[in-house]
């Protein structure tokens, strides 16, 4: 899809028709339609209703505008800031299928940027998107994930598994007493884990998709969830969190996924390994 036919639909969203918009960018209406019907056709939907009240957005039409606002955005950036930036820089794009990484995709890019020098560095926070499929479609180069990968367009190694430690708040005295138990909902291992304590927790479930934002939550409000050690590490310290008497320990798999030809990966690996350790 050209950005000038991305430009157009914008500024016809803001002069609030076809005619307005071809004075303003000084082309002809023809031209301004043209465009418009590139994107209709390779989205299947209409953008723009007609009426004698003028021209007015459809409801996909609003919804494809902020997607729009975005693309060029991003267009703007590389093809004009980009190359100055991107002056003997490596480029490093990395992602995490599950929120309890978030962190650990940022001390891995430190990590890597002390060894190896600055980076041109992407962190893809979308849990939606596959991770594997995003690195063998060139998306990002690396990712982390667990479920272990079968496609064959990536390369994997596995790691050492992820320990995520039932914890509570201090003011609940014991599993059963909590306000809350924080449910991650990150797949069919942890599902199995955890539904003993989520049952027992006597006050509501919360399913939140994001690590830090439950541990906030836990943090503030009371309860009890299942968190990575290395996230919980300094609240137990302070006595923020204690670990849950004779629960076990949740072992998450961990992979990590690269293409066969990323000539990073080995430093990602090491990057990885050494901050685990």
């Amino acid at each position: 899809m050209q950005t000038k036919a991305l430009e157009t639909f914008l500024c016809v969203a803001e002069a609030g028709g076809f005619h307005a918009a071809a004075r303003k960018l000084n082309v002809t209406q023809t031209a301004v339609s043209a465009r418009i019907r590139l994107i209709e056709e390779e989205t299947g939907r209409a953008l723009f209703t007609r009426g004698a009240g003028g021209t007015g957005l459809t409801e996909f039409g609003r919804q494809f505008k902020p997607y729009a606002e975005q693309m060029l955005s991003l267009w703007e950036f590389a093809s004009r800031d980009l190359p100055l930036q991107a002056q003997n820089r490596p480029a490093l794009r990395l992602g995490a299928q599950l929120s309890i990484w978030d962190p650990l995709l940022v001390d891995l890019a430190v990590r890597f940027e002390q060894r190896f020098g600055k980076l041109l560095l992407t962190l893809n926070y979308d849990h939606d998107l596959n991770m594997v499929e995003a690195v063998a479609t060139h998306v990002l180069d690396a990712a982390i994930t667990h479920e272990k990968p079968s496609d064959r367009r990536v390369t994997w190694h596995e790691l050492e598994p992820e320990l995520l430690s039932l914890v509570r708040t201090p003011q609940a005295v014991s599993a059963e007493d909590n306000l809350v138990f924080a449910n991650l909902e990150l797949g069919e291992v942890y599902q199995d884990h955890v539904r003993s304590a989520a049952r027992r927790a006597s006050g509501q479930t919360v399913f939140l998709g994001n690590c830090m934002m439950a541990l906030r939550y836990v943090l503030q409000r009371g309860g009890s969830g299942y968190f990575p050690d290395y996230v919980i590490s300094e609240h137990l310290a302070l006595g923020e969190l204690i670990r849950v008497r004779n629960s076990v320990s949740l072992p998450l798999p961990m992979y990590l996924v690269a293409r066969g030809d990323h000539e990073e990966f080995d430093d990602i690996r090491s990057c990885l390994e050494d901050l685990r350790s």
